[in-house]
């Protein structure tokens, strides 16, 4: 005959056994999501346009509710909060966002201490970094980043592209991005703007900006 056990070995046999279904249960929950991750990645690899929009979308919508990293501008965070995804190919995505200058008093004054164009830079160089390596079980071939900034008139208010840079992966690769600022970024990328002879930034039509992209160009005022 078996011996019996006391009550105590009873709830510790209990205990044991409650532990090892949790152990169980979790294992399947880690299996299962892991085995969803390399299906999406899966999908992603074979330029699945849903699949790329729904990831990319989730992320883009995940920046908008994150904490602001330390260490970044909080004009910056603004702008990469205020990303939009507009476009999605079988290997890249097209992505807005908005920039505005920043003031400050200086000496008394209300002055502008960082321009739109600087400021659109800014953002465009951090979020080119997060699109291409932060997004998970995706990896895009290209992101274009169109950066809009408000222009005031007679009849009010609206929104225009100031930038618009194709970032591709293989650029992003070489760049020694802990070295160089947010223009340099750009310009290595190509982004495409226009100044008029003041410095002020002009719109430019995001539709020209392609895969093979233009350096930046200058427009002066005749």
């Amino acid at each position: 005959m078996l011996p019996l056990l006391a009550a105590s070995d009873y709830g510790l046999v209990i205990a044991v056994a409650g532990l090892f279904g949790m152990f169980l249960v979790v294992a399947w929950v880690i299996v299962q999501g892991t085995r969803a991750q390399l299906e999406w990645r899966k999908l992603a690899d074979a330029g699945d346009v849903s699949a790329i929009q729904t990831l990319v979308g989730d992320e883009v919508t995940h920046w908008k509710t994150m904490r602001m990293p330390k260490g970044t501008r909080p004009s910056v965070w603004h702008g990469v909060q205020s990303a939009e995804l507009v476009g999605v190919t079988s290997d890249g995505v097209r992505i807005s966002a908005s920039a505005d200058g920043q003031y400050a008093l200086v000496e008394g004054e209300r002055r502008e201490v960082s321009s739109p164009l600087a400021e659109g830079m800014r953002v465009t160089a951090r979020l080119a970094d997060m699109a291409l390596y932060d997004i998970p079980n995706v990896k895009l071939a290209h992101v274009q980043i169109d950066v809009f900034s408000t222009y005031r008139d007679d009849l009010g208010s609206s929104q225009r592209c100031i930038l618009s840079t194709m970032c591709r992966r293989e650029v992003a690769d070489v760049l020694a991005w802990d070295e160089m600022d947010a223009e340099e970024v750009v310009r290595t990328f190509g982004g495409r703007f226009l100044l008029d002879d003041r410095g002020n930034p002009l719109a430019v039509d995001p539709e020209a900006t392609t895969v093979t992209g233009v350096p930046a160009v200058f427009y002066k005022d005749d």
